[in-house]
């Protein structure tokens, strides 16, 4: 029985890991400690996925490049170092990523997190091993733009229509119609499933790790039209 698709992309925020608290709370810190300016929480959720720099410039269009990079070191001090608010992996995806494996899929990470910020995730939740490449944000141009999937599917010799990209917001969404990839939409991140739906993925899981259980189910719907067409 063949696989619909043989790579899986991730974002990580909001996707893989329950952070959008934690990046709220350390891009309104940086708001109001640079610029005096009171952050509302929708605003700061709307640009999560956005690398940092692109995420700033949508929030402050009225800064130049020296108050950017101030507010851009704020953020990273804030949510690297000092900030309380957990960050931890949501329930069973660990567990969901092992199986994915076994079922010989290839997975990768497209995130618009920075390298030094995925790196420091990643290793802490041990997760490295299951992912045969991962592509950030500062490395690549920012989502939507199609950059760093186009640079996944050339490293790993995969054709678009052979990977699905699976993430919590418009940004992920628009990327993977921008490189002519399906997806599919997480409702525990950034997006709730109305909003994602507008963007016309496969569909939206409440929960990642129904993720698998959405993939073999599709795995066998494609082998019987096979079978039906007599292939």
């Amino acid at each position: 029985m063949r696989a619909r698709y043989k790579l899986l992309v991730f974002d990580w925020d909001g996707t893989l890991i329950d952070s959008i608290e934690r990046i709220v709370a350390s891009l309104q810190y940086a708001s109001r400690e640079v610029c005096g300016i009171h952050l509302g929480e929708d605003k700061a959720r709307s640009v999560i996925g956005l690398g940092l720099h692109e995420a700033i410039e949508r929030l402050h269009p009225e800064l130049d490049a020296v108050k950017v990079e101030s507010l851009a070191d704020a953020y990273r001090q804030n949510f690297l170092v000092d900030s309380k608010v957990p960050e931890l992996l949501f329930d069973g995806v660990e567990d969901m990523l092992k199986q994915l494996i076994a079922d010989k899929y290839t997975l990768a990470i497209a995130t618009g997190k920075s390298r030094i910020g995925l790196d420091r995730a990643i290793q802490r939740h041990k997760l490295g091993h299951y992912f045969a490449t991962t592509r950030c944000a500062g490395e690549n141009r920012s989502k939507p733009h199609p950059e760093m999937l186009n640079s996944i599917l050339h490293q790993l010799d995969t054709r678009a229509n052979d990977a699905v990209m699976i993430g919590d917001s418009e940004h992920d969404m628009l990327m993977a119609g921008n490189a002519g990839v399906d997806a599919i939409g997480v409702t525990h991140g950034v997006e709730d499933a109305e909003s994602l739906m507008t963007f016309n993925p496969l569909t939206c899981l409440d929960d990642i790790t129904d993720l698998y259980e959405f993939l073999s189910h599709n795995k066998q719907h494609s082998f019987n039209k096979q079978e039906a067409s007599g292939q």
